[in-house]
């Protein structure tokens, strides 16, 4: 069975245009605002034929929205942690991909996370942002509340009550 995994992006993208330019500076909010090193956050497994290559479940301002992608995850740029419950993660993933693939990027909620406001938003069923996505499929409480910051700790939290 392939592993599934929280994979958290510490990087920085490299600026060739002016888009990637647009991308670094929200990843920078994005670390500022939560107050962490990770500005975005996938759930990855592992694809059975290649160490290297991972499918990765997000939502993703880069592509627009919620999406898959096939991927390597270099340690450099990314963190992983395998998720507990592996076989329920993975019915959860595939339950949530099903009813919003496509579904658009929530840009106003991934800002307004760690802010006043966040208790006040109202989850939008045609739009996620990556931490609420991957909290989902993680079976957090609140996922519209989590950042990949939270996720890395509720995670790590979860190992150390085991």
């Amino acid at each position: 069975m392939a592993k599934v995994y929280l994979a958290l992006y510490k990087g920085r993208k490299t600026i060739k245009t002016p888009k990637d330019l647009a991308f670094r500076i929200i990843e920078w909010v994005i670390r500022k605002v939560t107050g962490g090193q990770y500005s975005h956050c996938e759930i990855a497994v592992s694809v059975a034929f290649s160490d290297s290559l991972f499918d990765c479940y997000s939502s993703s301002f880069r592509d627009g929205g919620v999406r898959c992608k096939r991927m390597p995850l270099p340690a450099e740029k990314w963190d992983l942690i395998v998720l507990d419950n592996q076989q329920i993660v993975m019915e959860r993933l595939f339950s949530l991909w099903r009813n919003t693939k496509g579904k658009r990027y929530d840009l106003l909620g991934v800002l307004c996370v760690t802010s006043f406001f966040r208790r006040f938003l109202r989850q939008s069923a045609d739009k996620w942002f990556c931490s609420e996505w991957c909290g989902e499929v993680m079976g957090v409480a609140e996922p519209l509340l989590c950042s990949p910051v939270d996720l890395a700790e509720w995670s790590q939290d979860k190992r150390k009550a085991v």
